[in-house]
């Protein structure tokens, strides 16, 4: 009877290569679509983040002032605004910082790479009504905040904005965790959306940009206020 002959080594080895070849090409579009699926997901919470806030500037008659976001999670005051009547709390040329105060707004806490939304308001638009009026601003009234493409000779893509919402995307840089501690490494463009200022970028991701911003227009919000007998 002849001797069957099994596998050598060489030929087990190629073959565990040839494998590890076709898992690798499945895995790399694989995770191409968890991060695109992240992305949309995201862009779905950050258009829930606007109507949410103009919802509540209907309903108040003001825009709603930023959480803390150094605030832990599990402090009771967490997601609520930072702000101290009439005013909101720590105002820097004119804007409030901070994060999406998601338990006034009822919203999820935290973006699909599990890390807060910046959340950035023309304070004027956050303080509390006075002289019995409807709203704390007026039909003239415009933001402070400025959204430019970026890059070595930014153009300006919407000016004098009310507010800005953030997501800081798959990197997280400049973003805040639950903990309140901030996810550092931010530069160039990416530093805009995490500094201090009243400017912010909006461009299509590359691999040194991958935040996701939008921001709401005074012009919108006026319309929503009109809407609402908010506005004359």
């Amino acid at each position: 009877m002849r001797r069957m002959r099994g596998f050598t080594l060489v030929e087990l080895a190629v073959a565990l290569a040839v494998i590890g070849l076709l898992l690798g090409m499945l895995i790399v579009p694989l995770n191409s679509q968890v991060d695109q699926q992240r992305i949309n997901d995201t862009r779905k919470q950050l258009n829930l983040v606007t109507e949410a806030i103009l919802g509540f500037a209907v309903t108040n008659g003001r825009l709603p002032c930023p959480a803390l976001a150094t605030t832990a999670s599990t402090v009771s005051t967490a997601g609520t605004e930072n702000r101290t009547a009439p005013n909101c709390n720590a105002v820097v040329g004119g804007v409030a910082r901070g994060v999406v105060p998601w338990a006034v707004l009822g919203l999820p806490e935290l973006d699909s790479w599990g890390r807060r939304f910046t959340y950035v308001v023309t304070a004027s638009f956050a303080d509390d009504l006075t002289g019995g009026l409807q709203a704390s601003f007026t039909v003239t009234d415009v933001g402070n905040i400025d959204v430019t493409s970026g890059g070595g000779t930014p153009v300006i893509i919407a000016d004098n904005m009310v507010a800005v919402i953030v997501s800081h995307g798959k990197n997280e840089f400049g973003a805040y965790r639950t903990d309140g501690t901030q996810v550092t490494g931010a530069a160039g463009d990416e530093l805009e959306n995490a500094d201090a200022d009243a400017m912010f970028v909006a461009k299509i991701p590359e691999p040194t940009f991958d935040d996701l911003v939008v921001w709401v227009s005074p012009n919108v919000l006026k319309s929503r206020m009109v809407a609402a007998n908010r506005l004359p």
